[in-house]
């Protein structure tokens, strides 16, 4: 046996150190993406990468599509809460309108001129909400600017097929 070996081990196999024994030294052995690209030639190793850059450009695609119909579906639940809410809310205000007519109808003693009143009240607050909706809709700026900036475009895109 030589000195390396001590007790049948070898020092270099098992990990162990023994003073005084010289180990040879380790020897970086090339990874697996070195072995490859030095037995590949480049257009493979261009072509591998165009297909792996393809399939996590696809990966990419399909999770954002799953992404997008996750979401569509929660903003479909929701708008169909929101109907719901609208509706609730308007039969609430009906069958409140209603206990304000019989209610004004018990006070004056007449159901007719009760219904007057409580449908001239209802005129009132559709008129309010009305002009404050012409009000906003009358600040909005930036649809027109964006429709004649889309009528240039062509006339752009023609100047520069011209120049060719």
């Amino acid at each position: 046996m030589s000195g390396a070996h001590i007790g049948g081990v070898d020092p270099r196999s098992s990990g162990a150190h023994v003073a005084g024994a010289t180990s040879a030294p380790a020897v970086d052995l090339p990874t697996p993406s070195e072995q490859k690209a030095a037995t590949t030639s480049l257009g493979d190793l261009v072509a591998e990468v165009t297909r792996d850059m393809s399939t996590l450009m696809r990966q990419e695609v399909e999770l954002a599509k799953a992404e997008a119909t996750q979401s569509a579906k929660r903003a479909g639940k929701g708008a169909g809460f929101y109907g719901g809410a609208g509706v609730s809310g308007w039969f609430t205000l009906l069958f409140l309108s209603v206990a304000l007519w019989w209610g004004l109808g018990a006070l004056i003693d007449n159901l007719g001129w009760s219904a007057v009143i409580v449908a001239i009240i209802w005129g009132i607050i559709a008129a309010v909400l009305y002009s404050i909706g012409k009000r906003e809709f009358d600040r909005v700026q930036g649809m027109p600017r964006t429709i004649d900036t889309l009528k240039e475009i062509p006339d752009t895109l023609k100047r520069n097929e011209e120049n060719r």
